[in-house]
């Protein structure tokens, strides 16, 4: 990967969910095999060396906890931000924190703690070919259209749907750009594909990783500790 080489990214972690899906259970501190998953997301950025600077997009009542953790696990430095009203606003306020050098944002869910050095890697890699990346795997079930009365109005081809995952990583300047016309158009998206989408620029999917799952509701608790341990026992 020798277009990598001197690459210098910046990683946004967005932490500031409400996590209204698991029942009362704050996703971001829920310990799976003794380390909290979002102490396990930041790690997995800083494996990255093209991942110069790291910052943490949280609620504030998680400030503490954060620091607390750095040192109890060791953690490189990395910025804390407080979240705005929508995912775009508090994606926004990170990428506001990273040095203005940065070429690329490393986008990246808290809840998801199984990314790869790899993973990443391949994704980065596609960003710097083309712009904008996401990691996606193919839907493994057959996916059905369903009409506000629940009735099946289409079942799309499998063959060409992707679950998206992330990291999302996209060129800052495109990035930017992006930003800059949602905002003159009042838009305001809930994916960061989306925003770059909308401006007419393409994003190249890249090869995820079935593993890399969101933490969302309390079933994904049993599957998050079941990956760790086979993960770890490797």
């Amino acid at each position: 990967m020798d277009i990598l080489q001197n690459i210098y990214a910046g990683a946004v972690i967005a932490a500031g969910g409400m996590a209204q899906r698991m029942q009362g259970i704050n996703k971001q501190s829920l310990m799976i095999q003794g380390i909290p998953v979002l102490v396990r997301s930041i790690q997995r950025m800083a494996e990255v060396k093209q991942i110069r600077q790291i910052v943490v997009v949280a609620r504030p009542e998680l400030f503490s906890q954060l620091k607390q953790w750095k040192t109890e696990y060791s953690l490189p430095d990395f910025e804390i931000v407080a979240g705005g009203e929508s995912r775009q606003q508090s994606v926004l306020n990170g990428i506001k924190a990273l040095p203005d050098q940065t070429e690329y944002f490393v986008i990246h869910d808290g809840a998801r703690p199984f990314a790869d050095r790899e993973l990443i890697l391949r994704c980065l890699q596609s960003a710097v070919e083309h712009g904008a990346a996401t990691a996606a795997v193919k839907t493994k079930d057959t996916i059905k259209r369903v009409s506000p009365e629940g009735i099946i109005e289409e079942t799309p081809n499998r063959e060409f749907l992707y679950l998206t995952q992330t990291p999302q990583i996209f060129k800052a300047s495109l990035y930017h750009k992006a930003v800059e016309q949602a905002e003159k158009e009042g838009l305001d998206f809930t994916d960061d594909c989306q925003l770059i989408e909308h401006i007419g620029h393409r994003v190249w999917v890249s090869q995820g990783d079935y593993r890399n799952i969101k933490i969302t509701t309390p079933e994904d608790i049993a599957m998050a500790q079941a990956i760790a341990q086979w993960t770890e026992q490797k």
